[in-house]
């Protein structure tokens, strides 16, 4: 007879931002990497840093081939392989895997349709095609014992599906990439403004909102503000944007809102799931 059990979850976002992004999803007993765009050391050691430096990689889920998404993947993969013994599988889709640069090319890449489901050990790992300007961008949630977690980021703009798919979630990870009059009153030259602003760029503060607003779910619980642009956004702004719309959906006080960061792991969000 099946006995019902529970089990902590653990999101720890390892780096978040332009120069580097890396989330790891575990429980223990199993776990995954969404993105690995900082160096292997650096995964590693910030693992190691929250207490998870033994914490399982059973495999690498990546997003697209921008070098602060997989920058690290030819490395991790060989690591890991000593570590292991064997090769840990890096999933990404068909475009991903033919625009990645050869010199961060994984010896085990596992090529899936933008929106079909992988297993990896007990948890079900999920794509969702989301709008960047690569071929073939995807976020990617996963679950364990019905609780979900996402990572949607790099979107030029808020998709039906994604907050569809943000409603699910008991923790996600949302992109609130720039404050758009810091953005046009930046440095940054015209033309890389018009990438980031484009609908195949990066979600502003108030983009990021509103999708926060119509992706709030019954199960949300923990939002990790993340890719905050350093040099065209403010912590102070990102948290304020993200507050307004929790506010104004009348959940202000059942949802904690993170910071992500880019030089130093943010500490582990962890919920309990129940599973037979």
């Amino acid at each position: 007879m099946n006995s019902l059990f529970s089990r902590d979850l653990t999101v720890a976002v390892l780096a978040s931002g332009s120069a580097g992004n890396c989330t790891y999803v575990g429980d223990g007993h199993g776990g995954v990497l969404i993105d690995c765009g900082v160096s292997t050391r650096q995964i590693l050691g910030r693992l190691a840093a929250l207490g998870l430096e033994d914490a399982p990689i059973d495999a690498v889920l990546v997003t697209h081939e921008h070098s602060d998404h997989v920058g690290a993947a030819r490395i991790l993969c060989d690591r890991l392989h000593k570590r292991t013994g064997r090769h840990v599988p890096f999933y990404m889709t068909g475009g991903t895997a033919e625009n990645i640069k050869e010199v961060c090319v994984p010896a085990s890449v596992e090529r899936v349709g933008c929106t079909e489901e992988v297993r990896v050990k007990h948890f079900l790992c999920e794509p969702l095609p989301i709008p960047h300007d690569t071929l073939d961008p995807v976020a990617w949630r996963v679950n364990m014992g019905g609780t979900w977690v996402g990572v949607f980021t790099d979107m030029g703009r808020p998709t039906h599906l994604v907050a569809q798919k943000l409603r699910e979630c008991t923790v996600a990870v949302l992109e609130f990439n720039h404050d758009t009059e810091m953005l046009l009153d930046g440095p940054y030259p015209w033309h890389l403004k018009q990438r980031i602003r484009s609908s195949h760029g990066h979600l502003s503060n108030e983009q990021a909102a509103r999708l926060l607003f119509d992706g709030i779910g019954p199960e949300l619980r923990h939002v990790v503000l993340a890719h905050l642009s350093e040099k065209n956004n403010a912590p102070a702004k990102a948290l304020a944007a993200a507050g307004a719309a929790l506010r104004s959906a009348g959940v202000h006080d059942e949802i904690t809102l993170h910071l992500g960061r880019q030089r130093e792991p943010l500490q582990p969000v962890r919920v309990p799931v129940r599973q037979w």
